[in-house]
């Protein structure tokens, strides 16, 4: 996905957030808004949000020296999602159909946001969860994720935020984890998961688990290590959540199912769905 106009404001206000997230001395955070915005003057519309987002905050990491600005918000929601764990492993083996209702939750943890929902509490987490739980999707590309998680041997999962990959672990085991590579970020950014949470998601060792060898919010192939690229390139099947992946993978020819809740206009505009909609969407061309 492209970047558009709408996104400059948006970048900059997650600039202006995080500088006063890690510093209080208002001279630097000077320093850092007139870095970001030498740095936005030369956007290319034809790159994508996370690219920018991720030079962003390695200006940001440079000047403070701070590396994980938002490891606070992630030890908060993985101990939130963790307690909630067994309540939801107990909804998903009493329903009708457990794979739905596991994917339901697994989009309903997409909720898990340091931008978009920065004051997400647990009242409010259950609450997106219920609604995922009972909203409209498309039934026909649930069906066609089933069968193509059956069909499939060679799965690549790919991970969004800390917190939220306790739900994803709900969906992987109603799936053939064998089959099944777990992806998380390189090395922190934002609040999206990196192998620590995977572990405290007991996610690993259940489901083989690898990084992107990158620190971008989102899959920037020219920066991802091999190993990663090789998985990309092997594997029949993606299944991708959150926006941020949507964002860079978009535009993939390989058969992707994306898992995610749309959080802003532009995303809005690209998909056709509506602000706050949990989305089951098919790309690619495979």
């Amino acid at each position: 996905m492209r970047t558009y106009l709408e996104c400059i404001p948006c970048f900059l206000k997650h600039s202006l957030d995080v500088s006063r997230l890690v510093t209080e001395d208002d001279a630097l955070q000077e320093m850092i808004m007139k870095k970001v915005l030498s740095l936005l003057r030369d956007v290319r519309s034809e790159e994508s949000p996370p690219l920018t987002t991720a030079r962003m905050h390695r200006v940001i990491r440079s000047l403070t020296g701070e590396p994980d600005p938002y490891s606070s918000y992630k030890e908060t929601f993985n101990h939130i999602a963790l307690g909630l764990f067994p309540r939801l492993k107990a909804r998903v083996q009493i329903s009708e159909d457990p794979f739905e209702t596991a994917l339901r939750m697994a989009i309903a943890g997409n909720t898990i946001d340091c931008i978009s929902a920065a004051e997400l509490d647990e009242s409010q987490l259950f609450e997106s969860i219920e609604d995922s739980l009972s909203c409209p999707l498309d039934r026909s590309v649930i069906a066609g994720l089933a069968s193509s998680i059956s069909e499939a041997e060679r799965i690549l999962y790919i991970g969004d935020n800390a917190g939220e990959v306790v739900f994803d672990r709900l969906l992987l085991e109603e799936m053939p984890r064998e089959k099944v590579t777990f992806v998380v970020r390189g090395s922190p950014i934002l609040n999206d998961a990196t192998m620590e949470d995977a572990v405290a998601a007991g996610i690993s060792p259940q489901v083989q688990t690898i990084d992107t060898g990158s620190d971008a919010p989102g899959v920037i192939l020219e920066e991802c290590s091999a190993v990663f690229r090789d998985r990309l390139t092997d594997a029949d099947l993606i299944i991708a959540k959150g926006q941020g992946n949507f964002e860079t993978l978009s535009d993939n020819e390989k058969p992707i199912f994306f898992l995610f809740k749309v959080k802003c206009s532009v995303v809005s505009r690209d998909t056709g769905a509506g602000i706050g909609r949990v989305m089951v969407y098919r790309g690619g061309r495979g």
